[in-house]
């Protein structure tokens, strides 16, 4: 599966931004799909899971309430809207698939995007 990840920005505290992941080279229906992210010095975190249907879904607790996941199946894409975003949520974001149907919970996935910097100013 390849993963191109884009919609990453600056923006200023209380902001938002969409996410977006395009997939291919495989089904995508076979795979539940994440969001992670990486701030500098820190190691990477578990943002957000959808299983294949998109009707399941996880988040982290920093993020619940302000994130949220969503695919499109036909389009074979999977968006993460993160509003009211708070400086500490600057990072690298990542979009990663793992084979499956199930929902993919801060687990080791099989595939990543490149990721999207998304840079929050106090």
């Amino acid at each position: 599966v390849q993963l191109q990840a884009s919609g990453g920005g600056l923006v200023q505290a209380g902001g938002s931004l969409r996410l977006s992941c395009a997939a291919s080279g495989q089904t995508f229906t076979d795979y539940g799909m994440g969001w992670f992210r990486q701030a500098p010095g820190k190691e990477r975190e578990a943002v957000a899971a959808v299983n294949w249907s998109g009707r399941s879904t996880a988040y982290a607790g920093s993020v619940k309430g302000r994130f949220t996941i969503s695919r499109d199946n036909l389009k074979n894409t999977v968006s993460l809207q993160v509003n009211s975003l708070k400086p500490e949520d600057t990072a690298v974001y990542y979009c990663a698939a793992h084979y499956g149907r199930g929902l993919y919970n801060n687990v080791e996935y099989d595939y990543w995007g490149q990721g999207t910097l998304v840079t929050v100013s106090s």
